[in-house]
């Protein structure tokens, strides 16, 4: 009987799970977060830190902007973004670096 109601209690909430909708981003929502990753990433640009594919990035984000796809254009912009403050992070842990 117990494992019944526990395998009853995972199929319910895996169920509300799948019928639930994640956040829903408007185009505004979207556009400023791509600026803040643009912005983030011209900084990181200017200490010559960039991350490789941080402006690839930020093109699909773009791309998915264009095709109305907020959700999709927001998470890849908000990762763009981590990448740059993460290569500034690594740019001030190891700008004195070198032997001692």
């Amino acid at each position: 009987m117990r494992k019944l109601m526990i395998i009853l209690t995972a199929a319910t909430a895996l169920t509300l799970g799948a019928c639930a909708s994640g956040p829903q981003h408007t185009k505004n929502d979207a556009l400023g977060a791509i600026s803040a990753a643009e912005h983030q990433t011209k900084r990181a640009a200017k200490k010559f830190y960039e991350w490789r594919d941080t402006k690839k990035i930020i093109k699909k984000a773009k791309e998915a902007l264009k095709k109305g796809e907020f959700d999709a254009a927001v998470k890849l912009a908000n990762k763009a973004k981590k990448q740059s403050t993460l290569a500034l992070e690594q740019y001030n842990e190891q700008k004195n670096a070198g032997p001692h």
